[in-house]
C-alpha cells in the first residue's frame, strides 16, 4: 500500500470549519489515481480566489479568511495538498518529489479549469503555486504571495530554515498542531491544533509532512533547483499584479519580500504591506485582515 487515506470521521465536528469537501482524481505515477480535496465556497461567476496552504497545515488554515472573501462576493476554492488534509497521503517518505508535486498541481487545477484566478499563497503554498504561475501564466489576473519563496540554490537559506528543516526530520512525533501552534505570534485554541491533527492519526500518514522540508533546493545541483531557475524567468516577465504581503514575526521568510518586489515585473508599485503581530502562519495571526488586502488588491469592497 503507498496510499494513506484518512477516514472521514477525522474531519467531523472540528472548529470553525464546515466545508464539504468536493473531490478529483488525479493520474500520479507510481501512485495510480490520487484522490484530490478541496473546498469552495461563494457564487459561482463571482471571481475566482484560489488559496493554497502549505506544511504542515491544509485547508483549514483558511478558516477565518473564506468567510469574508465569499461575503464581498468572490469564489474561493482551497485545496488540500497531496499528502494533506482530505486528499491521499504517500506512505513512503521516499516517493515523494518537487517536481511530482509540481505536476500533482498542474493537472488538478488544469482539471478544475480555473481561469482569470486571484492566487494567494503561503509557505509551501508558494514553492508550488509560483511554479503554477509560470506554468499557466495566462490563467492568472493576480498573485498575493506570503511567507513563503521559490528556492533555486543560488541564496543561502535563513538559519531559521535550516533549523526548522533538521527539526522536522529529527522529532520523534511530528505534532503537527503543535508545530503551527509554534509558528503563530498569538498562538492558536487547543480546538485548532486538532484539527491541524486531524489528518494525521499515525506518523505513516505524515510522511509528506515530514518529506517537504528536505525537497527544498539549498545547492544549484539540487534537484527542483534548475527548474524553480527556469520558473523565475517567467515569473520576472509576469506583468499582472503580483503584492506581497509578508508578516514581521517571521525569521524563515522574512528576507523574500523584498526579492520578489525586485525581481517580479508586476509587483512594481504595488500596495505591498508588512503585517504586524504575525508569525510563519499569517493565516492564524491575521486571517481577517488578509482578507480584507486581498479584497482591496481585487478591486471588491469587504463587508464591514
Amino acid at each position: 500500500m503507498t496510499l494513506y487515506r484518512t477516514p472521514d470521521s477525522h474531519f467531523r465536528n472540528l472548529e470553525d470549519w464546515s466545508y464539504t469537501p468536493a473531490f478529483t482524481d488525479i493520474p500520479l505515477m507510481p501512485f495510480g489515481l490520487v484522490r484530490t480535496a478541496h473546498y469552495s465556497d461563494g457564487p459561482a461567476d463571482g471571481p475566482i480566489v484560489l488559496l493554497l496552504h502549505g506544511e504542515p497545515t491544509w485547508a483549514y488554515l483558511y478558516r477565518k479568511m473564506m468567510p469574508l472573501l465569499v461575503a464581498a462576493g468572490a469564489r474561493v476554492v482551497a485545496p488540500d495538498l497531496f499528502g494533506f488534509g482530505q486528499s491521499d497521503k504517500p506512505v513512503h517518505a521516499n516517493q515523494l518529489t518537487y517536481e511530482l508535486l509540481v505536476s500533482w498541481l498542474v493537472q488538478w487545477f488544469d482539471a478544475q479549469n480555473l481561469l482569470d484566478v486571484t492566487l494567494f499563497c503561503q509557505d509551501w503554498g508558494g514553492l508550488l503555486g509560483l511554479r503554477l504561475v509560470a506554468a499557466r501564466p495566462g490563467r492568472f489576473a493576480r498573485v498575493v504571495a506570503s511567507n513563503t519563496f521559490l528556492p533555486d540554490g543560488d541564496r543561502a537559506p535563513t538559519e531559521a530554515f535550516l533549523r526548522w528543516r533538521a527539526y522536522s526530520q529529527r522529532v520523534e512525533v511530528f505534532d503537527c498542531g503543535g508545530i503551527v501552534h509554534q509558528a503563530t505570534a498569538r498562538g492558536i485554541s487547543a480546538g485548532a491544533r486538532a484539527a491541524y491533527n486531524a489528518p494525521f492519526p499515525d506518523e505513516r500518514s505524515k510522511a509528506a509532512a515530514r518529506r517537504l522540508p528536505v525537497l527544498v533546493p539549498l545547492r544549484p545541483e539540487d534537484p527542483a533547483a534548475q527548474a524553480n531557475r527556469l520558473a523565475w524567468q517567467t515569473l520576472a516577465q509576469f506583468e499582472r499584479p503580483f503584492l506581497t504581503l509578508f508578516s514581521d514575526s517571521d525569521p524563515v521568510t522574512a528576507p523574500y519580500a523584498t526579492l520578489f518586489q525586485q525581481r517580479i515585473a508586476g509587483a512594481e508599485g504595488q500596495p505591498h504591506a508588512i503585517v504586524r503581530q504575525a508569525g510563519h502562519f499569517i493565516q492564524e495571526d491575521a486571517g481577517e485582515e488578509l482578507a480584507r488586502h486581498i479584497l482591496a488588491f481585487m478591486g471588491l469592497k469587504a463587508d464591514a
